[in-house]
């Protein structure tokens, strides 16, 4: 690795912890009812959207509650993206009719309102020639606030949980939900916006520009309000793109430094609900221990991808020097597509800046490990620190049984219960991938959207959707034709479980400890911000994994590795 490689990367991760601190700071006074000189300006319309929904923001909320305020806020988000896309065609506004050349039928509707709803964004057409800039702008741009904010919700209302004690209560999720979209994703995205247009990301509400090259003939130059949607799918930790190329595209990302900010919008605010872990449950140490741990696991993940591309291919003659750069953006390096590939993996956005079927095979396996992680290295607004805890009360249950003292973590008593329920979250995944990868390789219909690439190839592409899906991550390799019935439905429901299957034994967790009266801490207590700990979290964490998809591992990357694909 070279020292401006490393340097980037360094910087990278440098910039995540000076931001982590007043981030953190500012998230926890939102969401304890104090955002300052925002408050004063949104305060009216914040107070108008209770009156409008009919809701008491002080009003607390059981987990059951705050469940279904949770799936219905996703499923009615869904519908009324479903309608729209449906009758998108009737619809004025560029581009105009001949641009539009995929048709959006009933599956492909309701899998990207599924997408969208549940902050996946998984796209299985090309935005340029699919959709409409108003609904890109008013359903996907909406959304993107949407699935942003119910996320942001459900990490407040986990942390409440731990932090409580019995009788507090886990708060109003609706109250959460609004300050969320108001206080946090608005304004960030109106920043980030007005700097990627500075920057030359596109904001432009027109029809595409037909051009005649020099060469002869026509090139369509497509164009749309792209900065818009490109702000709050990184900070939203959604990924959709404008274009089909998403972060490759040079009017989205057209820029080195356009594509560095996008990373630190997708790592920042889920960094930043570390510190507000360790703030709002007075224990400031265990949050700097999440901190470190989806630190360690990040930069493991940038080592592991940048040496596996740094490596000159197999298949290249010998006299060509240095790592492939297919698939790769000349503009960004090896670096930045390593830093790209690295944080949307990990940060429940699939953004990605380069194409991740042209990764090399232990490139890309390195994507997919990460995604099976659960996106627990930062992850996505809420669902990522929600993730680590999940795996913290595990490491909380081994750790007790090997010392012989009563599991507990920050003085909540872990039980048959809440162990039940985390090993129920953490099932998730590995069922829903394997299960469903089955159905796909064993069936003619799904066997039909592979490519013709070697047999590990198109094993991985298959896991890889999957566990995109239900990540909520979005990213897909290139080889998979993912537009039609079979795979709409079937990624759609993996979306929905890993989107409110997952959120519902999350909230169940958290409605299990806030029953809890909080212990002090005594000379009994496991040491949950210790360094020994953080090695048992770090170590279950992968572990589990490991043991979940080793198989897959092999019979994907690693076999096509060593076959010299």
């Amino acid at each position: 690795m070279s020292w401006p490689d490393f340097a980037q990367y360094a910087l990278f991760l440098g910039l995540v912890l000076l931001a982590t601190v007043p981030l953190g700071r500012y998230l926890e006074r939102v969401f304890s009812g104090h955002a300052g000189v925002l408050e004063r300006a949104l305060g009216p319309l914040e107070r108008a959207i209770y009156r409008l929904l009919g809701v008491d923001p002080r009003a607390p909320m059981g987990w059951r509650e705050q469940a279904w305020a949770f799936t219905l806020t996703g499923l009615a988000g869904a519908t009324g993206l479903f309608g729209l896309l449906m009758v998108q065609r009737w619809l004025p506004g560029p581009p105009s009719g001949p641009y539009l050349a995929t048709p959006m039928t009933w599956d492909l509707a309701l899998n990207t309102a599924v997408s969208f709803a549940t902050g996946t964004t998984w796209q299985a057409y090309a935005g340029e020639t699919t959709l409409r800039h108003g609904v890109q702008m008013l359903g996907l741009v909406t959304q993107g606030f949407l699935a942003g904010g119910t996320g942001l919700a459900l990490g407040m209302t986990f942390i409440r949980g731990f932090s409580g004690n019995r009788g507090q209560g886990l708060g109003s999720f609706w109250a959460d939900f609004i300050r969320a979209v108001l206080y946090v994703l608005l304004p960030l995205s109106v920043l980030l916006a007005l700097a990627l247009a500075g920057q030359g990301t596109v904001m432009a509400f027109r029809d595409h520009l037909a051009l005649t090259p020099l060469r002869g003939g026509v090139q369509v130059l497509a164009l749309g309000p792209a900065a818009a949607l490109e702000a709050i799918k990184n900070l939203g930790s959604n990924g959709g793109g404008f274009f089909a190329a998403n972060g490759a595209h040079p009017l989205a990302n057209p820029t080195p430094l356009t594509n560095f900010l996008g990373m630190l919008a997708i790592v920042a605010l889920p960094a930043g609900l570390t510190r507000t872990f360790g703030l709002m449950t007075r224990r400031r140490d265990a949050g700097w221990l999440l901190f470190a741990v989806m630190t360690l696991i990040f930069a493991l993940g940038l080592g592991g991808l940048h040496l596996a591309e740094a490596a000159r291919s197999p298949r290249l003659p010998a006299a060509v020097a240095g790592p492939s750069l297919e698939g790769k953006e000349v503009r960004f390096g090896l670096a930045q597509t390593v830093l790209a590939g690295v944080a949307t993996a990990n940060g429940a956005c699939g953004s990605s800046a380069a194409q991740p079927g042209s990764l090399s095979a232990l490139g890309g396996g390195v994507l997919l490990f990460s995604m099976l992680l659960g996106d627990v290295a930062f992850g996505g607004l809420g669902s990522g620190l929600v993730g680590m805890l999940m795996a913290a009360v595990v490491a909380v249950f081994l750790g007790g049984l090997m010392i012989g003292r009563s599991p507990e973590y920050l003085g909540k008593a872990v039980g048959a219960r809440e162990v039940r329920l985390a090993i129920l979250y953490a099932l998730v995944v590995p069922l829903v991938v394997l299960v469903l990868s089955a159905v796909a390789l064993g069936t003619a219909a799904g066997r039909a959207g592979l490519s013709g690439n070697p047999a590990p190839r198109q094993f991985t592409e298959v896991v890889f959707a999957y566990a995109s899906c239900v990540v909520n991550n979005g990213q897909a390799m290139g080889g998979l034709d993912a537009n039609s019935p079979f795979w709409n439905l079937s990624t759609a429901l993996a979306m929905l479980l890993g989107r409110f299957g997952t959120g519902a034994l999350a909230f169940a967790l958290a409605g299990a400890l806030s029953l809890q009266r909080r212990r002090p801490r005594s000379s009994g207590s496991l040491p949950v911000g210790s360094p020994l700990f953080g090695g048992l979290l770090f170590f279950t964490v992968i572990v589990v994994t490991g043991l979940s998809f080793l198989p897959v591992l092999v019979l994907g990357p690693v076999a096509e590795c060593l076959a010299g694909k």
